[in-house]
Order: C-alpha cells, then structure tokens, then sequence
C-alpha cells in the first residue's frame, strides 16, 4: 500500500504542560524530543497536543505512528511508587483551527500506549507503535498525548493515511483513491476505459483498507480497428485489420485484399475481386470465373426439334465452389434476333444449373438459334453492380423544335471514392430504312444532357451504356424514343400558354383573396384560444386554512409498510435523511430519499414540514427533484423523493475538483437553469439557489432541491414576496433582496449567477472567508467574485450580466438557458478563457496580524488554495516559508513537479496575487 504523509516531522507539537524540549544524542546523531519524567509526584496530568492538522476530504482514517523511549519504574528506587509505564493518545476533530484554545472535553480517546522494551539505567530502548483512528468527518483534527506520571520522551509523530495507487487494469483507468475505514473495508471505485477502448457495463474495482486494489468488475476491450499494447489500444498498421471490440490483435488482411491505412475494421477488395452478401467481411475476395469451355450442340435425328447442350467448366473458378451455369436464347429471322421466350424448354433448368449439360426441346424448324452459357459464382451478381447500370427515364422537356433535354437513373449509385462513371450516349432519327443509318455518339461524364441542333416534329431514338475507369462498356438502357416540337404546334401552344396564364392569374387573385381572409379569421381564432387556455400556476399551500388538504391535494399518501430505510445520508431541519427503497405493489422498486420528522414535534412543525412536500407535489420537470409521496397518517411523517446518487453539488464537485471538462460544467448549469425556467414559468420564486440546494444523479444530471424557503409571487409579473423576518443566504441573495426582503424571479438569476461561480470553481465557498457584512459592504461597492480559475470567458460574461445592480437588465432564465444551448452546441466558443486580474480583490483584515502574507505557513496557504497534494513537493524543494513563496517564479514551480497545466496556473496567480498585496486576500 502506498502511504500519502500527512505530516512527518515532532516539531508540529507546540502546545504542552509539563513536558520539555530536551536534546539527545542517539547513535551520534542530536535529536530533540519531548519529555516528561515526574515520576515522584501524585495525579500527573500532563498533555502535548499537535497544531492542527488538515484532512483529506476522503481520508476517513489515519495512522498514527509514534517512536518513544520509556524508563523502567524500577530504575526510580523508592520514588516510583506513583511511577507508570504508559500513556495515552487522544484525538480532537474540528472544522477550523483553534490556535491556542485547549479543552480537554473535546478529546476522545484513542488508545494506551504501552512499551514493548523498556529503557534501564544504561541503554536506550526505542519503541515504534502505531494506532488508527476512525471515522474522521471534519476538515482537521488535533491529536494529543496525555501523561498520567511515566517518565516517557517523544522522539516523532508521523501521521498519513493509505491509498490505492492510481492503475490501469484491463485497459481501464482507476484514480488514486484513499482507503476506507473499518466501516466501509471495501471502497467501490468506478474507472475509464483508457483512450479507443470501450465497455458494456462502467469498470469497477475496489480499494480495500490496507491501500491495495481487489475484485475488478467489468472489463474494457479496444475498439474495432485497435489492439491492446502496454496498458493501451494502438491502431492496426496498414496490411491488418480488427473488425469489433475484443481483447485479441489485429490480423492480417485475407486473400485478394488490401489494407492501405492504419485501423482498418476490415480490408477491402482489391480491383477485380469482390465478397458476396453471405461472405464475412473479414473473409478473403473472389474472382469472377472465366467462360464455360468447349460448348458443343449435339442433335438426334430421333427427336426433332431437340438438342443437348453441354459445356466444360470454366478454367479459373476465382476461388470459389459455388459455380453454377445460365443459358441465353436467341432465335434469329434473317438480320433480326429476339429473344426465345417461353415456348421452348429446358431440361432440367436454364438458370442456376449445377452440372455442365442440358436438354433443350420445343425448337422450330428453319429457323437460327444462338445460345450463350455464362458461368456465375457468388460474387457474380455483386460483381455486375460495380459497373453502374443506366437506366430509362421520362424525357424531362422538348424545351423547343431543336433542343431535347435528358436524363437518367444509375444503380446502383457510384460509391464517393469510387472513380468518376462516364457515360456513353448514343442517338438516331427514327427511319424505316435500317440499310442507311447515322449514329451520333457522346461521351458524357454525369447523367444528364441537352441535345441542340435537332429537326423539328422529329423521332428520335436514345440508348445509354455505363463506361469503366479503363473504357470497358457496362450496363446498357434499352433504346428509347422521344420526339421534338414541330412548329405549328410550337405556336398553338404560346397562344394556349398565354391564355391559360390570364385565366391561372385570375384564379390565383381569387385564391389569394379567399387565402388571406381564411388565414386572418385563423389567426384571429389561435390568439382568442391562446388567450382563454389556462396557465398552470404554482399554488401557495400556506393560502389553505387547513395545510393537511393541500397536502393531500398535491402529494400521494404512500403507506409505511411501503418503505425500507437502509442508511442515514444526512439531517435536515425537521429530521434525519435516509437513502431507502420504495416497492409499491404493482411497480418496479426504485431507490428513494427519505425525509423523517424527528419525535417530539409542535404541530406546527409537522405542518412546515410537510408544506415542502406540498411546494414539491406541484412540479413536474426533469430538472426538479421529484416527490414520490408522502407518509402523514401514521405516527412518523416522512417525505419521499427520488434518491440522487451523488447527494449536494457543491461537495460532490469538491470531491471531484478538476475532473470536468468545462463544458460538462456548462451542462450541469444548463440544466439547473432549466429546472429554474420551468418554476419561473410557474411565477415561483426559490429564494435559496445555491449549489448545496443542487442534487446530483449518477449520469451528472443536475435537480433543483430544497423549497423550504421558497415563496410564490402574486399575479403581478413584478411582484415580489415581502418576509416579515428570518434568515436570508448573504452570499447568494441579490442587493435588493437583501435591502428591502423582496425576492422575484430577478433575484433568483443573481442566485443562479452565484452558483454558476460555484460549479466553475468546483464548489469553492462565494467570498472564502469574509464575513456577510464584509460581503455586503464590496457588492454595494460594485466588487464582483472575479472568474474562477480556467473559466470560459463567455460563461463569466454571463455571470456577470447576472450580477447587475438593476434587476430589470438582469437576463431571464429563458434567456440563460439559449445561451447555454448556445455554447454547447458550439463548444469551441468554450476555448476563450476570461483573464485573471489581480487588481481585482476584496480588502480583508491581515489573518496574519501584521503586514506580511496572509498566510502563516505553506500549508495553509496551499490549503486555500484547494492545492494541498503539492505539500511534500514545496517541503522536499526547501520551501517552507511565505516568504520564499513569493519569490517563486512559473519555471520553479515546474521545478518542484508541478505538472498539470490547470494545477500550475493556479499556484501562480496566487503567488502574483501575494506579491500584489500581502495585506489582501486576492480573490
């Protein structure tokens, strides 16, 4: 397992009663260690307790290393009576750091330290233990050593925690993760298949406590066209191919084809070959066959008007074994041949003939027959699409007695990278005498034309052949006849036109007349129905005398006996949250949220409590949280919503800080402001958007939660809800709502432009740790929270069209949600990142109390920063000091292994933000 260091050095220890820096020296090296030896005296209660040390969001569990030296009681003589041998470790956790403040009621216990080797009189007996302690939640904690009378001396205090290292297993991606605690010994993580790899299911592994990596589930294959190399998937090269997603390697291309470029999902023919519709497409290609040989007619003068046909098979069969054999008839009446229809017979077939002879019967007599045997594989009907087949079609216009226009149908359609398919046009005059006839021939490269220089009232006849790429002639029409304009009728037909086209004007005026009436009576009746049709509008449940009928009204009562609670998830103002499951008969069984009241309510309680369930029964939107229903006539009240996997947006994104790509960002707000739109279209206002009223799902689908301090507005578009008291979210309530307690759907845009800044900033706090006056005081000054780090400049042009003093040139959510759309179907418009002005910033009083840093330490300011990883880089580079921090510049930040180019531009507008004002906090 891998060990990620915490802290590592005895000189965090800083806060003691009693005990003593003393320096030692041990195998010829000085060392300083704490120490306490009152050994003679009564009750010792003496206590060394660390500085506060910052914990990893996801380290629930710590180790505790210590190396001490104990002395045997027994080397005291007579004044170890009160002597021990051990002492205690206790632990403290907190969200903030208490500096100098020390209660020991606020330490838990940990465990008794006991020695292993005990120190006499001469030797030194170093002992190294190691304790855990579980269950941390809060962003720090302080360890403490309790000593009861021991004479013990502390030689280091290590504290870290274990982690499974970052790994790709099965082409599938893990992070680093921290390890679990005893309650969650297994640590489920979902990965990635690596670059053009893919999978089924989503790959999952797990982490188990001791840091090492278990049970993976679900596997990632390359894609089509890739093979699996070193943790990757490469392209084939050119000469092999992959034809789906498998963990096997690329194979080389079958017979008779080719494979020209890199990660080819199959090779194509080369020229001349083809696959039938039944073949594989990672098969091998197929010749045509060559012509049936040595055909001979044999007659009988037994049976007249028969004869037997029989041929050898082709020379070349192109590789295949499905040969079969066809046969064309002729029968010829001095220069003209026809067909032989179906008067004739063939014994046993003419068309798809297994063996190389036939009977044919039913032949008159005196008469020429021409019979042709073609040989035909599999691949021969797919072969004779290569070459496009030309096709009749009805002769578009006789534009005029000389001019004929013509065009025609190719099948199939000439594939794009094909070569270009010319055509080859061939006309006459319609004559009776066939001795004497001149063809005109064109050589034509698409499949159209207009032929000028014709006779008038003349027939003509028009046949058109497919060329190849080398010449070879392809599929022909059959020979058709179209006929030019004569004069007369060229004539009769401008004096037809020009009196149709007076009677159509006249018709089309009438039309025009009766069009326009019918449509002004439609429009008339779509705004008079538009007007009457009604609106639904939110319903305040605080305007019914009896709260309990319109929680009935708007939410479905949902027995008890109907619900499982499986684990507490969180607590509310009411009561805790459970995650559980809802099986009603009849419907599938789903994952809920379950909100519970807790005993000993007021009625008045239970009323407020259950009008969110009333607020919440009102909506049905994607982007808003969905009431299941509710439990009230039983003893526990308790609400049901649809569980959201990944709980509050504002943690869910500081859990997973800088895992987004900017425009997975712009969705998840796309998304809150639809939800929004859909409740100002209700004309309801929320009054407490803010990223920790966001819930998240497992497909990063965004809801709008928490109604409790949500109001509805009068009918008036500018009415506002007046409160006569209670607390108000500062950082994320607009100037005016805060002035005068008048919320609109205005004051939820500056809301929704807070939490913008809140996704962007991967859930960071509005204003950091200024104070809500503070706070007030720069907006009324016309200060704005300045871009988050790597935010598109088009998403804070938003932001701050959002925070706009006047209300009424605040965009609406109408307005918000096409912009968005807007960016996301354009992401390049995501490329421009806004500038980072240092001048912008908020004044703060020195947390330093003097004119230096802001910061005491390198670890705190890399804690405010949300760059704490970085600790032992700036450590093990000699940099420990504020000072040397602002004298670092872009290349030593590299230097130290700052990698990441999003990680090293942040470290470095702060550092120009210290060195711009070391009293400010640059925001």
């Amino acid at each position: 397992a891998k060990c990620a260091c915490m802290i590592s050095a005895s000189n965090i220890l800083c806060f003691f009663f009693q005990w003593e820096v003393v320096q030692k020296t041990l195998n010829g090296s000085q060392l300083y260690t704490y120490s306490i030896c009152n050994v003679g005296e009564r009750e010792q209660d003496n206590w060394l307790r660390t500085t506060f040390i910052q914990r990893r969001p996801s380290a629930s569990r710590v180790f505790v290393e210590l190396q001490f030296i104990v002395r045997d009681c027994n080397s005291f003589g007579a004044s170890s009576l009160t002597c021990k041998e051990t002492f205690n470790l206790f632990s403290s956790e907190s969200d903030a750091d208490v500096g100098t403040t020390f209660r020991k009621g606020q330490f838990k216990k940990v465990a008794t330290i006991a020695p292993d080797e005990i120190t006499g009189k001469k030797e030194l007996r170093i002992n190294t233990e190691t304790r855990v302690v579980e269950n941390l939640s809060l962003k720090g904690f302080y360890l403490a050593i309790q000593d009861i009378g021991a004479c013990v001396a502390l030689l280091s205090l290590r504290v870290y925690y274990k982690i499974c290292p970052a790994t790709i297993q099965s082409l599938a991606s893990f992070p680093e993760t921290v390890a679990g605690g005893e309650n969650q010994a297994l640590r489920e993580v979902s990965g990635e298949c690596v670059e053009n790899a893919i999978s089924e299911g989503l790959p999952r592994i797990y982490c188990t406590v001791d840091g090492e990596w278990v049970v993976p589930v679900g596997q990632c294959q390359c894609k089509p066209g890739y093979e699996e190399t070193e943790d990757a998937c490469k392209e084939c090269l050119p000469g092999f191919f992959k034809a789906e997603a498998s963990s096997g390697k690329c194979e080389p291309c079958p017979a008779n084809t080719q494979g020209l470029d890199t990660g080819a999902l199959f090779c194509p023919c080369m020229d001349g070959f083809y696959r039938a519709p039944t073949d594989p497409p990672t098969g091998p290609c197929s010749g045509l066959p060559s012509a049936p040989r040595d055909l001979v007619a044999t007659t009988s003068h037994l049976s007249v008007g028969k004869l037997l046909l029989s041929w050898r098979p082709p020379e070349h069969t192109g590789g295949r074994t499905d040969i079969t054999y066809s046969i064309e008839c002729l029968r010829c009446e001095g220069p003209v041949c026809q067909s032989c229809g179906e008067k004739i017979r063939y014994e046993p077939a003419n068309v798809g003939l297994t063996l190389t002879k036939v009977t044919v019967s039913e032949l008159d007599a005196h008469l020429n027959y021409t019979f042709t045997v073609e040989a035909h594989s599999g691949v021969s009907a797919f072969a004779s699409q290569a070459m496009p087949q030309a096709h009749k079609l009805p002769l578009t216009s006789a534009l005029t007695t000389s001019l004929l226009s013509l065009s025609w149908e190719v099948s199939p359609k000439p594939r794009v990278q094909a070569r270009p398919i010319r055509y080859e046009l061939t006309y006459r005059k319609k004559d009776d005498n066939l001795d004497v006839t001149t063809y005109t021939v064109l050589i034509l490269e698409k499949n159209s034309v207009q032929i000028p220089d014709l006779s008038p009232g003349t027939a003509y006849l028009f046949r058109v052949q497919a060329l190849g790429s080398d010449g070879s002639p392809g599929g022909s029409s059959i020979e058709e006849q179209y006929e030019t304009l004569s004069e007369g009728h060229l004539a009769h037909n401008n004096t037809a036109v020009i009196s149709g086209a007076a009677i159509g004007g006249a018709v089309m005026l009438l039309i025009v007349v009766i069009v326009l009436f019918l449509h002004r009576r439609s429009v008339l009746f779509f705004f008079l129905n538009e007007q009457l049709k009604p609106l639904k509008t939110y319903v305040d449940p605080h305007t019914y005398e009896d709260p309990n009928i319109a929680v009935l009204k708007f939410a479905t009562e949902i027995h008890p006996s109907h619900i499982t609670k499986q684990k507490v998830i969180g607590a509310g103002e009411f009561g805790e949250v459970y995650r559980g499951i809802l099986k009603v008969p009849g419907r599938k069984e789903v994952a809920v949220a379950v909100k519970t009241l807790k005993p000993g309510y007021t009625e008045k309680q239970r009323q407020d409590f259950l009008s969110e369930a009333s607020i919440m029964g009102q909506f049905a939107h994607q982007n808003i949280i969905r009431l299941e229903g509710v439990v009230t006539k039983f003893k526990h009240a308790m609400i049901v919503t649809e569980y959201m996997e990944n709980g509050a947006l504002d943690r869910y994104l500081r859990d997973h800080d800088g895992e987004f790509s900017a425009y997975q960002l712009v969705g998840m707000m796309r998304g809150i402001a639809a939800g929004m739109k859909y409740l100002s279209d209700m004309s309801y206002v929320h009054r407490d958007l803010a990223a920790r009223n966001i819930l998240v799902n497992n497909t990063l689908e965004c809801k709008v939660s928490d109604f409790g301090l949500s109001r509805v507005l009068e009918d008036d578009p500018e009415g506002t809800y007046t409160t006569s008291g209670g607390k108000i979210p500062i950082r994320w309530t607009a100037p005016e709502a805060i002035a005068y307690r008048k919320f609109t759907s205005a004051s939820d845009v500056w809301s929704f432009g807070i939490v913008m800044w809140e996704v962007m900033a991967f859930g960071e706090r509005p204003y950091w740790d200024m104070s809500n006056h503070e706070v007030m005081k720069a907006i009324n000054e016309a200060f704005r929270l300045p871009a988050p780090m790597d935010c598109p400049s088009a998403v804070y042009q938003l932001m701050l069209q959002c925070w706009l003093q006047d209300r009424s040139k605040r965009p609406r959510f109408g307005d918000i949600v096409s912009l968005l759309d807007k960016l996301l179907r354009s992401p390049e418009s995501l490329k421009a990142i806004a500038d980072f002005d240092p001048r912008v910033s908020i004044r703060l009083p020195s947390t330093s109390g003097s004119d230096g840093p802001p910061f005491r330490c390198v670890p705190e300011w890399l804690e405010s920063i949300k760059m704490s990883q970085y600790g032992e880089n700036f450590t093990c580079a000699g940099i420990v000091s504020m000072d040397q921090v602002m004298q670092m510049k872009n290349e030593d930040i590299k230097n130290i292994g700052v990698r990441l180019p999003g990680h090293l531009k942040r470290i470095a507008y702060s550092i120009l933000g210290l060195k711009d004002q070391t009293s400010t906090l640059i925001l």
